[in-house]
């Protein structure tokens, strides 16, 4: 494995770390102020912000979730020999883009078509 993949794979990681450990959080912060010891707390002016703030965290969540899966993809690609390589048009991403977004699965051109499709 070359240097650009070690280095990938750590910088990878390392994103992966931070992600999982705002998950965590994301979700004990999301359903925590909902419930109290006896029910639901506060009036209903009250439990209607509490369960807007609580759906705003799990779509952070579930965003965070995506992240994570697209790291776990990348560390796969690291693995298998393939990072760095767009799944698409098989030529190699730029150096730019991968410290851009180091869990990205396409190059520029490619990207760009898959948002603009002709």
């Amino acid at each position: 494995m070359g240097r650009s993949a070690n280095r990938g794979r750590k910088g990878i990681t390392a994103i992966q770390a931070v992600v999982t450990r705002q998950a965590g959080r994301v979700v004990g912060q999301a359903l925590a102020p909902v419930m109290g010891a006896r029910g639901p707390r506060g009036d209903l002016i009250d439990q209607a912000a509490v369960q807007t703030e609580a759906e705003l965290q799990i779509h952070l969540y579930q965003t965070d979730s995506r992240l994570s899966r697209a790291i776990e993809d990348a560390l796969a690609r690291i693995n298998w020999g393939t990072f760095g390589a767009c799944e698409a048009c098989k030529q190699p991403i730029s150096k730019a883009c991968l410290e851009a977004v180091p869990w990205t699965r396409l190059c520029r051109e490619c990207k760009e078509q898959e948002q603009n499709p002709v």
